[in-house]
């Protein structure tokens, strides 16, 4: 289904991602307190006619630099994508422009008997509104604006409201989408886990409502909307979410007090730490992007509730940052590595030209080795081996084989 364009190796260990609403740039916090982001190659045609480049190019550092005193916790840009919030282990957030890094507006989390709340999520509400969750299970909501006259953003020192949907952090948040009713188009409701249960929290009422105690932890959520009714099961909009012994679970929308129904995704009772929805046009039908705790990716598609994919993220450390990017391809971060994924390409075989690759990725790779260059003087032992990957390949869609190398070029990289 997917597979790597690229591998993008971190100098410290990640720990926080964000991706751009409207712009191929991604943003990642480190465990050293760098905010850095990059530059993905566009995958469509420009503006001046030029064909698209499907993946390939130059991965370019925007901008990096030391932007917390302990680790960066939490990345989150604003819905117009001009601003990138970061929260770090030294209780302070700060608000920065997205294209130059340069930090417009800080502030301080609120403390707790007098010591650091460390934050542990940030979402951007709407341009107006920043929600920033702590360890303490305190969940804040700021007021954010631009100052016209001197063209910076500027956040309230105070929080305007703090909830407390849960008695332990909160693990994950989810907007609802706003109502038909809605003047400003942007959410008023979210739905957040922590501990063992879920619950919803309204801007201006508060917590509305909190599930019973699940039995296990809640880890991750993700809203998915346009679901069909097939089969005896009800569609219409549900919130999946990802717990920690590898089950996926389905609440309806309004329907809060408990789960409806469950996915196995992991036999084994990986943690499902991480989940991201597949946008339309990529795949097919309502899918759905887990990462876990042991390094892997699983896709499910919703609806038949079934797993239909798997890829390998990293061997050792857990997915820690899921996603897709404007242009529909998936990023997925964990450990000290970031990586870049794309539909799958058909193998085209032919009598003239057997394994090439229909979208031409892995075939520029191939073509600047110098193995390459000497095609004309392999036996055709070589030849029938090579026939026999291209088909093991192609069996195997959606696997990690090359781990992304020589595909994409790297530069701004220290």
């Amino acid at each position: 289904m997917l597979d790597t364009v690229c591998t993008l190796p971190l100098p410290s260990e990640l720990f926080a991602q964000a991706i751009h609403p409207s712009a191929p740039l991604l943003a990642v916090g480190l465990a050293s307190g760098h905010v850095q982001t990059y530059r993905l190659p566009a995958t469509r045609p420009s503006p001046t006619g030029s064909p698209p480049r499907n993946g390939c190019g130059t991965i370019e550092t925007a901008w990096r630099t030391k932007r917390h005193q302990g680790s960066c916790r939490s990345l989150a840009f604003s819905p117009d994508g001009d601003v990138l919030f970061s929260a770090g282990t030294d209780g302070i957030v700060k608000a920065a422009r997205a294209e130059t890094g340069r930090v417009e507006a800080k502030i301080g989390v609120p403390l707790v008997r007098s010591q650091i709340d460390a934050p542990c999520l940030l979402h951007a509400l709407s341009p107006q509104k920043l929600l920033l969750a702590t360890d303490a299970g305190a969940l804040h909501l700021y007021d954010v604006r631009v100052n016209a006259k001197a063209n910076a953003v500027v956040v309230e020192a105070r929080p305007q409201a703090t909830y407390r949907p849960h008695e332990d952090y909160v693990s994950s948040l989810s907007p609802l989408p706003p109502t038909e009713a809605s003047t400003s188009g942007y959410p008023k409701q979210w739905v957040t886990t922590g501990g063992t249960t879920l619950a919803v929290t309204d801007l201006r009422r508060g917590v509305l409502v909190r599930s019973e105690d699940q039995e296990e932890e809640l880890l991750s959520s993700v809203y998915v909307s346009g679901l069909a009714s097939k089969r005896g099961r009800q569609g219409g909009d549900k919130v999946l979410v990802g717990g920690g012994s590898g089950v996926l679970t389905l609440w309806d929308k309004g329907a809060w007090d408990d789960q409806d129904g469950r996915i196995i995704v992991d036999s084994g009772k990986e943690s499902l730490d991480v989940l991201a929805k597949i946008p339309d046009g990529v795949g097919e039908g309502s899918c759905v992007a887990v990462g876990l705790g042991d390094g892997r990716v699983k896709i499910v598609r919703v609806g038949t509730n079934k797993v239909i994919g798997e890829m390998r993220h990293d061997e050792v450390e857990g997915v820690v940052g899921l996603g897709f990017e404007v242009e529909g391809r998936m990023v997925s971060g964990g450990g000290q590595v970031v990586k870049v994924w794309q539909e799958s390409a058909d193998v085209v075989e032919d009598e003239e030209d057997e394994g090439v690759h229909g979208v031409g990725l892995k075939r520029r790779a191939e073509s600047d080795s110098e193995e390459d260059s000497e095609e004309d003087e392999e036996s055709s032992e070589e030849e029938e081996q090579e026939r026999k990957r291209k088909k093991k390949s192609k069996r195997a869609n959606g696997k990690d084989r090359s781990g992304g190398r020589n595909v994409m070029q790297f530069k701004g990289i220290d």
